[in-house]
């Protein structure tokens, strides 16, 4: 996932809070083991070195995340696309020519964890989704434990709030900052501003984007749909990210610092 995760975590043991991190920061290390297409051996690996007509079974967290991944690609009318690993490879090297089709068939199975390769060609990347797919981990685990409460946080990008106090966290735009109250709710954020433009739009014939927002927040009940939204919004005109937020569609609110400071779009 190519980040630092930060955990704050409440409670009165404080043994039993260290404990809690490193367990938390071991299953951090598993699902990177399982979601990243750069671990040779992974789940993500294994599917995009498929064969046409070969069943590959997959661990729990994988299959979940592509279920997640799925769905984020129906809500996001597929601006996000978890199979555009190709295209993201050769937009992020700043290779010359054309970017690879994204051509080839995959299918998940509806009622076990395996996915099928019908046509070779398609190249899985979770990242845009990865990060807080993980954090939507952790937060399953520490509720078993009953924590009283933690601010969970992926990088600067993406952060989880669990527990019945609110945490604060500020947007950092180019001109204002903007303070958020994160309660049972994730946020999370994209942009040009440290990464340059590093997204890729899932249809061909738009090529490389140059008109894309500086940054864009997206907040959701989950980080992995928050994760997804905030680069599916970044492909969006300003209609349609005002258009967006609906709480069928796990977005809840988005944020967009323009002329006359940040633009508020909550969810109706």
């Amino acid at each position: 996932m190519m980040t630092t995760f930060h955990l704050r975590i409440c409670g009165e043991d404080d043994k039993q809070i260290r404990g809690l991190a490193c367990e938390c920061f071991y299953r951090i290390d598993e699902l990177e083991q399982k979601l990243s297409r750069y671990f040779v051996g992974g789940d993500v690996s294994r599917i995009n070195s498929m064969v046409a007509g070969e069943t590959l079974h997959l661990s729990e967290e994988c299959y979940d995340c592509l279920l997640v991944s799925m769905e984020a690609c129906m809500h996001t009318g597929g601006l996000f696309d978890p199979t555009l690993g190709a295209k993201i490879e050769h937009q992020k090297s700043g290779s010359d020519g054309d970017a690879p089709r994204a051509v080839g068939q995959l299918v998940v199975h509806p009622d076990t964890a395996a996915i099928t390769c019908e046509v070779p060609g398609k190249v899985i990347d979770l990242g845009g989704v990865g990060k807080g797919f993980a954090l939507d981990q952790l937060a399953l685990f520490l509720n078993d434990w009953n924590v009283e409460g933690a601010l969970l946080s992926a990088g600067a990008s993406t952060h989880l709030a669990m527990g019945k106090h609110p945490w604060p966290i500020d947007l950092a735009g180019d001109h204002d900052t903007k303070r958020l109250l994160l309660k049972d709710e994730a946020l999370s954020a994209s942009g040009t501003t440290i990464q340059g433009c590093h997204i890729v739009h899932p249809d061909e014939s738009l090529g490389k984007l140059s008109a894309l927002p500086t940054r864009i927040w997206s907040r959701s009940k989950s980080a992995a749909h928050a994760d997804a939204w905030s680069t599916a919004l970044m492909l969006m005109s300003s209609d349609e990210i005002g258009e967006a937020p609906s709480e069928e569609a796990m977005l809840s609110a988005v944020y967009v610092e323009g002329p006359g400071g940040f633009r508020s779009i909550e969810a109706t």
